[in-house]
């Protein structure tokens, strides 16, 4: 029914709202379970909550029938690839990313509406599951009459008269990551495609920008790179490139590199022939006086809003997460789908022999691995890992992950972990659900130990184990 599908819609765009990723995946594996259909709605803000746990596949699973939708309801999937890019470049994929991008407007023209609306199966999860999930899709239903419109940010892609666009945090991130596996004839190409199939960019101006933000953040040769390729395509560009990378070879004092672009252009026919090296030499270098000077950025070029965006990524990148982290929390993560904890035990420990630390979805995943199966005794060493990972501030854990915690516990009656959890919440100043902790009490251990006193206990831990009984007992205001 229509009307469960704008109920999760509701609470799965809360989850991303407020950065609650792993509730997001109970929410999605529920809706899941209870064969609602997910619309257009649903399916970008699922693409948003994997996009923050960094489940790549899981997004890739929903790909293949989103291509298929026709041309009318592109603008409404601009978040799903957005996700889904934002990931490629979280997983350093530079080449799923650049394919992404060529075939988002490829081959869409053509095709029609489905009317038939009969929903697809698409498993929430890795596909090679046994008994997994399966999520009842129809990417081309999209109520406009609808209580509430699902937050959507042009972070990477943008929608421009029914057509994709590349934000210039996408070219920045394009930018940054083919320079730094060394395949500037790739970036090349693929910015010669997109001017291509994007006649509205300009005529030529995005190559003008690029170059310039190359020479901006202190990559002549780079730009130079970028330069002869555009040129060998027949590309005309500006002028003023070539000028601002003079400018910057002079800066820098590279002289022989200046004195070959000169001889570039003039082949080329950029310059008039009746201009000699020393005059141009003169005119540059006074251009080049008379600029402010940035220890950061060339003054050869303005500071456009690219170049700004590719200091930004440059930055992040040096304190990003390693992307073999979400390789191996996808592999953690299919293991405990599989009820595989031993191999998803033994991916956690290589992880930390390879000195990888841990994110909270590493944690979170096990977790509920452990806890699908009962094992709450692992649970409790996984604990002990996350507190020295804390201590030495190399973990932060939401109050999702301390929730999870505290039901585990709570089932496996660990009640000295759960008011040491408790504990954490209070100190971190993170909310604790007494209804909740104290409904699955209650459900479980609804008389336990309430008429032993400790004077009655058996043993030393019989005794502490009934102090920290009571101890939730009275916290939860139970009894």
């Amino acid at each position: 029914m229509k009307s469960d599908t704008i109920i999760f819609n509701l609470v799965l765009d809360a989850c991303v709202r407020f950065g609650l990723a792993l509730k997001g995946q109970d929410i999605i594996e529920f809706m899941a379970q209870s064969g609602v259909v997910a619309d257009a709605h649903s399916i970008n803000i699922i693409a948003q909550i994997y996009a923050m746990s960094g489940q790549r596949d899981e997004i890739k699973n929903y790909k293949g029938y989103v291509d298929r939708i026709p041309v009318a309801l592109v603008p409404h999937y601009q978040s799903f690839y957005d996700s889904l890019l934002s990931l490629h470049f979280k997983f350093t994929d530079i080449s799923a990313a650049a394919e992404l991008v060529l075939d988002l407007d490829r081959h869409r023209e053509a095709l029609p509406l489905n009317d038939e609306q009969r929903p697809h199966l698409v498993s929430v999860g890795s596909p090679n599951l046994k008994n997994g999930l399966k999520m009842r899709i129809l990417p081309e239903q999209l109520d406009i009459d609808r209580p509430f419109e699902a937050e959507r940010k042009e972070d990477l892609v943008a929608v421009r008269n029914g057509k994709f666009n590349l934000t210039n945090k996408a070219l920045a991130k394009f930018i940054y990551g083919y320079r730094r596996i060394g395949r500037i004839g790739e970036l090349s190409k693929l910015l010669l495609s997109i001017q291509e199939q994007n006649a509205s960019l300009g005529r030529y101006h995005l190559f003008l920008c690029v170059i310039n933000a190359c020479i901006g953040v202190g990559w002549p040769e780079t730009a130079h790179d970028l330069l002869d390729d555009f040129e060998f395509a027949g590309a005309a560009i500006d002028s003023s490139a070539h000028i601002a990378l003079l400018e910057a070879y002079y800066e820098r004092g590279m002289l022989k590199e200046a004195n070959g672009l000169v001889k570039q252009m003039k082949k080329s026919g950029v310059l008039s022939s009746c201009f000699d090296k020393t005059t141009i030499f003169t005119s540059v270098l006074e251009k080049a006086a008379t600029s402010e000077r940035s220890s950061n950025v060339s003054f050869a070029v303005e500071y456009s809003d690219l170049t700004k965006m590719l200091v930004q990524t440059m930055e992040e990148e040096e304190k990003s997460t390693p992307c073999v982290l979400y390789e191996l929390n996808t592999s953690i993560y299919f293991f405990c789908k599989a009820k595989m904890m031993e191999d998803a035990l033994k991916t956690y420990r290589r992880m930390q022999e390879m000195e990888i630390q841990p994110n909270e979805q590493t944690f979170a995943i096990l977790v509920r691995g452990y806890s699908s199966l009962h094992m709450y005794r692992d649970i409790t060493i996984l604990w002990g890992d996350m507190k020295r990972s804390v201590t030495r501030d190399n973990l932060v854990i939401s109050r999702d992950l301390c929730e999870s915690l505290v039901l585990s516990f709570i089932q496996g009656g660990y009640f000295e972990r759960v008011m040491e959890v408790i504990g954490f919440m209070m100190d971190h100043k993170l909310f604790a659900d007494k209804g909740m902790y104290g409904y699955e009490f209650l459900k479980l251990h609804k008389n336990l130990y309430r008429n032993l006193s400790a004077s009655e206990a058996r043993t030393e831990a019989q005794r502490k184990r009934l102090e920290h009984v009571r101890e939730f007992r009275k916290w939860a205001r139970i009894d």
